[in-house]
């Protein structure tokens, strides 16, 4: 089998079951990010205004179903296949029809808002109870930070391809099963009082805030501002291309210099490009950033997990608290930026449907794209510098938790 079976070395095979499983997550969530917001508003037609309530209230749901789930995979019982992987198993066919009617247009008109938020809510609830536990299960497929870490550098390789397939097994290595498990509010307070918990979490907030707004507006910004929709195949290409270059670049990076440098180096690359605001230069910068906060979050956030079992050596099995609180604020950050970011461009004029747009529109596209992103991104990367956690303390945790096992 391709599954963990308690060993510290991951085979290929594994971590490419593990990458390909999370694939069709990846690719619908880029999908989504790009291309829903103007489909919203130049296909299916709908107001600005509603627009927005659908990307946010959407979002504020997801935000909302996140901590929810998790706490319904903490009371869940192990099965012959774990823990999490009925959760994956489950949602996925009811997430793809889901999905498919998100991108359906109806035959009415005056109903068309109601479809969407009802359609976008569900996939976004469904999504959720497929993340979070695929999510938790990077702290399960082994007890090595390097397995870990180069396991996490498949996935969005492997987001480019559209295939499905895993058979894949976890087992907490930590606790045994018959551990007595501490109650869900418990823990929940506990990971809140975690330092080094908040202070990611803050940090790609604001990250993963300006990384959506990019990637929202992008089409907008290359259609109306700089008149290249012509060209938006071409600069699909560059951002699938540089993705792929950049994937073993960041992660031999990481293994290099560190996280909190990689995250210093490529974010403040990304800062710099957003002032230029070059089309293709942003589209690389974008995917590369994204890659980037992608790697550096599945790879802090179990270093943080580490962290925190051993400043709580008898809470065990609050995996799915970190991952689906992270996920709570996200969302919901990311669903008031996205309907603020609608609205603005309401309030500017913008004319459903229109081959061109006023002035003011292109104006505010401009500060989307740009201004607005560097805000967020400054602010995230001033809330890392204070990050607890530096390759030393790693380095340090790393021993400690050998020698517990």
């Amino acid at each position: 089998t391709c599954g963990f079976e308690g060993s510290r070395k991951l085979s290929v095979c594994s971590k490419l079951c593990f990458a390909i499983g999370g694939a069709p997550n990846q690719v619908a969530g880029s999908a989504t990010a790009f291309f829903l917001q103007i489909y919203l508003l130049d296909i299916a037609q709908i107001h600005p205004f509603q627009a927005s309530m659908v990307l946010f209230v959407s979002k504020a749901w997801g935000a909302i179903t996140d901590p929810i789930v998790g706490f319904f995979i903490t009371k869940s019982k192990w099965t012959k296949i774990g823990r999490l992987m009925p959760w994956m198993v489950g949602c996925t066919p009811f997430m793809v029809v889901s999905y498919f009617y998100l991108w359906f247009v109806p035959p009415f008109t005056n109903g068309r808002f109601i479809w969407y938020l009802g359609f976008y809510c569900l996939y976004q609830t469904l999504i959720t109870c497929f993340h979070v536990p695929y999510s938790a299960l990077t702290m399960f497929l082994s007890t090595e930070q390097r397995e870990r870490d180069s396991a996490t550098a498949y996935l969005p390789t492997m987001s480019n391809i559209c295939v499905y397939c895993a058979f894949l097994s976890a087992l907490d290595p930590y606790a045994p099963k018959t551990d007595k498990a501490i109650p869900f509010h418990k823990g929940f307070i506990l990971v809140m009082k975690h330092g080094s918990y908040l202070t990611l979490t803050a940090a790609f907030l604001f990250i993963s805030v300006a990384i959506q707004l990019i990637q929202s507006n992008f089409v907008l910004f290359c259609t109306y501002a700089v008149e290249l929709r012509d060209h938006f195949q071409n600069i699909v290409l560059t951002i699938l291309m540089s993705a792929a270059v950049s994937i073993p670049f960041w992660q031999w990076f990481l293994e290099k210099f560190g996280k909190k440098t990689a995250a210093f180096c490529g974010i403040t690359v990304n800062d710099l490009a957003l002032r230029y605001q070059c089309p293709c230069l942003i589209a690389m910068m974008i995917e590369a950033s994204a890659v980037l906060c992608f790697l550096l979050l599945r790879s802090m956030l179990p270093d943080v997990v580490d962290d925190f079992r051993l400043a709580n050596r008898n809470s065990k099995g609050h995996e799915a608290i970190f991952y689906s609180l992270y996920a709570f604020f996200t969302k919901f950050a990311a669903g008031i930026s996205l309907g603020v970011s609608t609205l603005c461009l309401q309030f500017a004029g913008y004319d459903t449907g229109a081959c061109r747009q006023p002035t003011p529109v292109v104006y505010t596209l401009k500060l989307l794209i740009g201004a607005a992103p560097v805000a967020c991104i400054t602010t995230g990367l001033m809330i890392l510098v204070v990050y607890p956690i530096s390759e030393d303390v790693r380095l340090r945790n790393k021993l400690a938790l050998e020698e517990l096992r």
